[in-house]
């Protein structure tokens, strides 16, 4: 069993940035891969990024070049660190385990124009 929790949602303005943080605990490993994904209201949930153990990494072609996925295996933590944001980057993000398919509760980004 894995458990996630995201955090560092908000309000922001276009052009600012925000860190999202996912916290792991359970049955992790370093060599596990891990993704963040995002739902806008009334869409699919859509993937955003991915790294694996190795810490190669994997972008939506929406977010190359603003947003960066990383991880601290000591921390059992993820992150997305977004820049540049748009408006149509408002959406709910969560975190997931791929081995495990869990998902964390969610944390709501908000875009002002």
């Amino acid at each position: 069993q894995v458990q996630l929790v995201e955090s560092g949602g908000g309000l922001v303005q276009a052009g600012g940035s925000l860190r999202l943080s996912c916290a792991a605990s359970g049955k992790i490993f370093s060599i596990d891969a891990m993704g963040w994904y995002r739902q806008a209201p009334g869409k699919e949930r859509d993937l955003v990024a991915t790294i694996a153990g190795d810490g190669s990494t994997n972008y939506a072609d929406s977010v190359k070049g603003r947003f960066t996925i990383s991880r601290d295996n000591a921390k059992n933590t993820m992150y997305l660190q977004m820049n540049s944001l748009k408006p149509e980057d408002t959406a709910v993000y969560y975190c997931r385990h791929l081995r495990s398919r869990s998902w964390g509760q969610g944390t709501q980004v908000t875009v002002s124009s």
